[in-house]
């Protein structure tokens, strides 16, 4: 890890990705680049009336993407670290939960027109949580246009994820279980964390702890 240059933090809604990027690039002084569904104007509508806003918003999000690479891309050797909260890769994820097949169809064609070339991270933390702890979450944060996301949504999304990351071998990775764990608010959980990520150079790791472990 002391050698990595781009550490990607991914998983489902509601599980944390950005809280816990923004806490390692405060802790690692490194280059923090954030997913910015806030600036996409079709996703409160997608979360409300997803039939006729599901195109337009994952295709907002390529072209957000396509940008957003520049900076990814922009590497060299004396570049430091960058953490992301979001992978490029997996965008796809969403295409097929969402889309119909002629919509995916041309989504394709538009993705591959693009030419994006993401960047492989060099390593990526896959945040794990049941749908009805993501529910929960979601819940607590208060916005107001993500109340009518179902927990029928979100398991959908969870088997998807699962099955990308099942499948994902680019990068070393680690899986963390987040619902066992609260990194953002109790210091010693970001700790054993960051002791977990500091170990990793190759490979599949899981990082499931048990809270007494870590009390």
């Amino acid at each position: 890890m002391n050698s990595a240059k781009l550490i990607s933090i991914e998983g489902p809604i509601g599980v944390g990705k950005t809280s816990l990027a923004q806490k390692l690039s405060d802790k690692l002084n490194a280059e923090l680049i954030l997913e910015q569904p806030d600036s996409n104007p079709f996703l409160k509508s997608f979360y409300s009336e997803r039939k006729n806003s599901a195109l337009p918003t994952q295709l907002f999000f390529l072209f957000q993407r396509a940008q957003q690479l520049e900076s990814l891309n922009n590497f060299d050797m004396f570049s430091s670290l960058r953490i992301s909260d979001f992978m490029v890769q997996k965008d796809k994820i969403f295409a097929e939960l969402t889309l119909t097949d002629d919509e995916i169809g041309l989504y394709n064609k538009i993705h591959d027109s693009l030419q994006i070339k993401p960047p492989k991270p060099d390593l990526v933390i896959y945040l794990q949580a049941p749908p009805n702890v993501l529910l929960t979450r979601i819940a607590n944060r208060g916005v107001e246009y993500e109340k009518n996301i179902s927990l029928d949504y979100l398991d959908k999304l969870c088997k998807l994820y699962a099955e990308f990351f099942y499948h994902y071998d680019e990068s070393p990775m680690l899986i963390v279980n987040a619902s066992a764990i609260d990194p953002i608010s109790r210091e010693h959980h970001f700790d054993a964390l960051l002791h977990e990520i500091e170990k990793i150079e190759y490979g599949r790791h899981f990082f499931n702890p048990s809270v007494e472990s870590i009390a």
